[in-house]
């Protein structure tokens, strides 16, 4: 019986960039970094000759963790079309916040690449039990999508 979501886990080019990122502009709270290397490691995720660092991270509320980790060994490669919304698998990761205005205008002001404005969806298209809902996409330094979602 499934319970509940563990974590989220993004591969990243620069685990102290990204680390900055999510810590300094969107005010997740770092918990825990490790190394990850060996037979274990490499069973796990299909791959050889792994080395690669992890930072896990949480928003102020809680769980569930984001797992921020960086492959030194083998490296990945940076697929653009992954940056699409209508790429097919994970897309992006919705971020419940307060104050959505004023965090779009901070993340613009530090350089994000923001997709578009905030836009409220209509309540006919999708009736939210926490209220209607307001959204707006942006990118993390690795070009994975982020949606602030803000419900009044």
């Amino acid at each position: 019986m499934i319970k509940a979501i563990d974590h989220i886990n993004i591969v990243v080019a620069d685990l102290q960039r990204s680390v900055d990122f999510y810590t300094g502009l969107l005010n997740f709270k770092e918990i825990r970094r490790a190394h990850l290397q060996g037979e274990w490691i490499e069973a796990v995720v299909g791959l050889k000759n792994v080395s690669a660092d992890v930072v896990y991270i949480v928003a102020p509320a809680g769980e569930p963790r984001i797992e921020l980790l960086c492959y030194r060994s083998p490296q990945g490669d940076f697929v653009p079309q992954n940056a699409n919304a209508n790429t097919i698998g994970l897309r992006h990761i919705a971020l419940r916040v307060d104050g959505l205005t004023a965090i779009a205008e901070n993340l613009q002001n530090a350089g994000v690449k923001i997709i578009g404005k905030p836009v409220t969806v209509p309540g006919q298209v999708v009736k939210h039990d926490a209220g209607e809902k307001t959204l707006l996409y942006f990118y993390d330094p690795d070009g994975v999508i982020l949606e602030l979602a803000e419900y009044s």
